[in-house]
């Protein structure tokens, strides 16, 4: 009887090994939060050529690593990197929704995924979160809808891929291979054509490696309307208005949150923030308490953005050197001459798109309560 229990007990506990051993098999790779991840290509692609040029290229640069804990999905119910390695070479974008410098690059992003996508790209937008408010699953579906966005697009609200990929930047763009390597980085706006050319070299390698006869196109796109930045005449450094990073507030107690009663001064400095009126600083953000209020900048650009929100929206003003702005006047801006600015939503404001380069004071009144204003930006 004892060894027929034993007997039994060893069999349960076996099928029991067995069932673990299957469900663990089961499971995604795994990222280790560090380049060292490596994903492996699908057994059906391990010929003896690749293996050897997987192992050549292992010397060189680093696997690319998993998304990881994902917050949500739009434009695809589900993406991994590890599906795609073996397959198609892919462009991994951080970005977030009210960072211009994104934004800017957004036209090529989109010009390369309808160029591409059929001939072996996949684009994967990693939203990774600058400001608490672009955390919000429908603040990101909309931009992406405003942006014209069609590649699939990953929320990475708590930066479990971002830290996986030891990123600092937006945007910032990682082209893997169809082995899995990481071959070519790229930081912040501009090499567009050396980043489509390296797309065209490896989709080139792609096709080779899967033994598939066809040409790609060797044009660089040049998307209409795409802007374009000299930022050797951008002397204006982004301007934070939290307590956390507001290191240019020149008239009040910088990095310190709590509210603060603010004059304006009889001179203005370059580069440097003025609040005028009862402002409260919270880490992200400053907001107005009182009616009356004022953001005075003395900037060295062509464009101005605004970061901003308000709970119940604000009428804003916009003055540059004194007068309402007109050539110069930014896309939020009314056309009616009144340099009126409606701020409610979560977004990036266009206050100055002027034709050229110069230096400039910009003023912003707010005669009521309630602009939260987080950052400027300048082109």
């Amino acid at each position: 009887m004892i060894n027929s229990r034993i007997i039994l007990l060893a069999l349960v506990l076996g099928v029991i090994a067995a069932a673990i051993f299957y469900l663990e098999s089961r499971k995604p790779p795994r990222s280790t939060g560090g380049r060292t991840a490596e994903i492996a290509p699908p057994a059906t692609f391990a010929t003896k050529e690749r293996q050897a040029a997987r192992a050549e290229k292992s010397k060189q640069y680093p696997a690319a690593n998993e998304i990881v804990s994902p917050d949500g999905f739009i434009n695809t119910d589900s993406i991994s990197v590890s599906e795609l390695v073996g397959k198609k070479v892919v462009l991994i974008d951080f970005w977030t929704y009210s960072c211009i410098n994104c934004q800017r690059t957004i036209p090529y992003l989109n010009a390369w995924y309808e160029k591409y996508s059929d001939q072996g790209l996949e684009i994967i937008g990693v939203h990774t979160p600058e400001f608490r408010f672009e955390q919000k699953y429908q603040n990101v579906a909309a931009a992406v809808k405003k942006f014209g966005v069609k590649y699939p697009v990953v929320l990475d609200n708590q930066r479990a891929t971002w830290n996986a990929y030891n990123n600092r930047y937006w945007p910032q763009k990682y082209l893997v291979d169809i082995d899995g390597f990481i071959v070519f980085e790229h930081i912040g706006e501009g090499g567009y054509a050396e980043t489509e050319r390296k797309i065209q070299q490896l989709l080139e390698e792609r096709m080779a490696a899967l033994g598939i006869q066809r040409a790609i196109a060797k044009e660089i796109a040049r998307p209409k309307g795409a802007p374009e930045v000299d930022f050797s005449k951008v002397e204006s450094p982004e301007i934070y208005f939290g307590a956390a990073r507001n290191r240019f507030l020149a008239n009040g107690r910088p990095e310190q949150p709590g509210r603060q009663a603010l004059k304006e001064p009889p001179k203005i400095a370059a580069n440097q923030l003025y609040l005028v009126g009862d402002w409260d600083f919270q880490d992200e953000f400053a907001e107005n308490k009182s009616g009356n209020a004022k953001i005075i900048f003395r900037y060295r650009a062509k464009d101005v953005y605004l970061v901003a929100n308000s709970e119940n929206g604000v009428e804003v003003k916009i003055l540059r050197d004194g007068k309402v702005p007109v050539a110069g006047a930014g896309q939020d801006v009314a056309r009616d001459g009144s340099g009126s600015v409606h701020i409610r939503e979560d977004r990036l404001y266009r206050l100055i798109e002027d034709t050229g380069y110069g230096e400039h004071t910009l003023e912003i009144i707010v005669n009521n309560p309630g602009l939260r204003a987080f950052t400027f930006t300048f082109g």
